[in-house]
């Protein structure tokens, strides 16, 4: 009987959510903060990801928002939005969940994570993984 550590599980989800973008964020820690990276693996993606009671669909949605709304987080916004098409969410949700932020984070925050949308999908292929 073999157990799937908490590196291991979050490895497979990170790879299933974000692909080859989250393989490229934790091997760009490997020269400065190696340990980083596998909390990375372990935390987000081995234990709060991987919980059930929301799909990975629905997690991305969260966190898109969630990232919108911090204003200071540009660059794991854009790899969420990726991870979020990647998951299933249409450019047009993502678009609306962009435009509800105005609401609660303000327009600045929905402004720069409409920007950062315009720029995934002018980068990525329109279909989806899972």
């Amino acid at each position: 009987m073999t157990c799937e550590t908490r590196l291991d599980r979050g490895r497979r989800m990170l790879d299933r959510i974000d692909g080859e973008a989250g393989r490229r964020v934790t091997d760009a820690l490997e020269d400065i903060a190696p340990d980083f990276a596998t909390y990375l693996f372990e935390y987000p993606f081995g234990d709060i990801m991987s919980r059930p009671g929301l799909d990975l669909r629905e997690r991305e949605i969260a966190t898109v928002a969630a990232l919108c709304a911090l204003g200071t987080a540009e660059n794991q916004l854009k790899v969420h939005i990726q991870a979020a098409l990647n998951c299933g969410v249409s450019r047009e949700e993502i678009v609306e969940i962009l435009m509800q932020m105005s609401v609660y984070a303000g327009f600045p925050a929905a402004l720069n994570g409409l920007m950062a949308a315009k720029q995934v999908f002018e980068d990525a292929p329109s279909g989806t993984f899972d």
